[in-house]
């Protein structure tokens, strides 16, 4: 199976888990590393090169950090425009049926504050169905998220164990993180 990673982070150079998780996963096999941001600097974004890269995937992955309960704007401005009826959706569009799609994202707080009673009131997957939608919307599985929690002030033995529980993931070309432990 072969995964496309979107990987949306307006500055990774500043980034340490997101850095992280990208070179984690630049070896493995059947993986191909797209940064959203190197690659459209002025924001700028050709769709046909986009949707060519969709075609040629059967996963597709969007590495994020979570932003004000969201999306980064380059990803989202690329949802908009790469997304389109008649290609993603809607009349004869079709091209992502039977594709998989998985968030990868990295929070700073800790996971308990992503919970009803939390600080948050809702949790990462809640705050994620938007994503979820997309993937029905346009034929798609939706993965269950990899959600990487407490960033801030994380030790280098917790950042190596993420690193090495993504590459794990991407590697073995199954849809659901639970099943790496049957793999």
């Amino acid at each position: 199976m072969r995964t496309l990673l979107v990987l949306a982070h307006p500055d990774l150079a500043a980034s340490r888990v997101n850095a992280a998780l990208a070179e984690a996963a630049r070896p493995v096999e059947n993986v191909t590393l797209h940064d959203l941001y190197a690659a459209y600097p002025d924001l700028r974004i050709d769709v046909e090169r986009e949707q060519r890269l969709l075609l040629e995937h059967e996963r597709i992955v969007l590495q994020f950090p979570f932003y004000w309960y969201s999306a980064p704007p380059l990803l989202k401005k690329w949802l908009d425009e790469v997304f389109l009826r008649g290609f993603a959706y809607g009349s004869g569009g079709t091209s992502l049926h039977g594709k998989s799609l998985r968030i990868a994202t990295t929070a700073g707080a800790q996971e308990e504050m992503y919970r009803p009673d939390g600080f948050n009131r809702f949790t990462v997957v809640e705050l994620l169905k938007p994503f979820d939608a997309a993937a029905n919307i346009t034929g798609m599985a939706y993965e269950e998220p990899f959600v990487v929690y407490g960033t801030h002030g994380m030790d280098d033995a917790a950042l190596a164990a993420h690193q090495e529980r993504y590459r794990a993931l991407l590697a073995s070309g199954l849809p659901h993180e639970r099943d790496l432990a049957i793999a």
